[in-house]
């Protein structure tokens, strides 16, 4: 469906291609989205029951994994149903408005969880080098607040990328070669200027995602200064232990991330089905393998699923 206006035809409707080149393969390529997706649905659903049912849970640290749970789940079910459905039933018409709302609700949520490693970095911080008043420092008021203020950051400083496309007449192609609607990957069939779009993107990206990863990054110098300046090893693999399923995540998250945002800027030779497959190991792998990770590596949390998985066994 197109538009006219005093610039032209503008197009209302586009058309998502899922993984150009390898659409002979598409059948294939969702059997791991799809179970990616499931396992990312239950594993975050169990981690949420779990927290959200065990008063012995409610610590800042569950309750911040609660959160990223959440946002996993979120950031997976506004991305993969739709390449699910390219996939499956080459449904890959979307509007405009479905297009730049699909954008606003996966790229918000991917700062969000940004915001809240670096809380979780915060917070193991706060457990090492103050101790005992790691209790009195993040109390539940607190973690609410800063939970609140998460969401508001990375939904004001999205929120005005709305407008930018809004504004954007886009005449050019209504064909997306991707599996799930970009910023830039949108405005650029646009015969607009849209350097305000690109530079304004470039903007959100420094103040968010790597902004938090520098942050993170000083956190844990001065938790390893911490550590070891401690007398006792035992006090010393304890601290260590405690963090590294948190570094697991970290990695996890930002690694594809960057790797991503360097082969866009300058991968030109790099197939454009290693883009977008990358693009969506962005979004499929955290969600799948976060709950694994803190599954695995937290003792709390792997009592309380094998509590409900095997009941009569002590």
């Amino acid at each position: 469906m197109m538009t006219l206006n005093h610039t032209g035809v503008s197009h209302t409707v586009f058309r998502l291609l899922g993984i150009p080149g390898l659409e002979d393969q598409h059948i294939w390529i969702s059997i791991p989205f799809f179970i990616s997706y499931a396992i990312a649905l239950f594993g975050n659903s169990l981690v949420i029951y779990i927290i959200l049912t065990k008063r012995n849970l409610h610590e800042p640290m569950y309750l911040f994994l609660c959160m990223l749970a959440g946002a996993d789940i979120v950031l997976s079910t506004c991305t993969v149903p739709q390449a699910l459905a390219i996939f499956w039933f080459h449904a890959g018409e979307i509007s405009l408005d479905r297009c730049i709302t699909q954008f606003f609700i996966s790229h918000s949520t991917f700062m969000s969880e940004s915001g809240i490693l670096l809380v979780m970095a915060f917070d193991r911080y706060i457990a090492i080098c103050f101790p005992l008043r790691y209790t009195t420092i993040l109390t539940h008021t607190l973690i609410g607040k800063i939970g609140i203020t998460i969401f508001l950051r990375s939904y004001c400083t999205i929120f005005p990328i709305v407008f930018l496309l809004k504004r954007l007449n886009f005449c050019k192609n209504n064909i997306i070669p991707h599996t799930f609607c970009e910023h830039i990957g949108l405005a650029k069939y646009a015969c607009n200027d849209i350097r305000v779009n690109i530079w304004y993107g470039l903007f959100v990206l420094m103040s968010t995602v790597v902004l938090d990863a520098l942050l993170i990054f000083v956190s844990y110098v001065l938790i390893l200064h911490a550590v070891f300046h401690m007398s006792s090893q035992d006090s010393r693999h304890k601290a260590l232990n405690t963090c590294g399923s948190h570094v697991c995540i970290i990695i996890l998250f930002y690694g594809p991330a960057f790797f991503t945002i360097l082969t866009q800027r300058f991968g030109r030779h790099i197939p454009s089905h290693i883009h977008i497959l990358l693009a969506n190991v962005c979004v499929l792998a955290p969600p799948m393998l976060n709950p694994i990770i803190y599954g695995i590596k937290t003792k709390q949390i792997r009592e309380q699923v094998a509590h409900i998985f095997f009941p009569k066994q002590k």
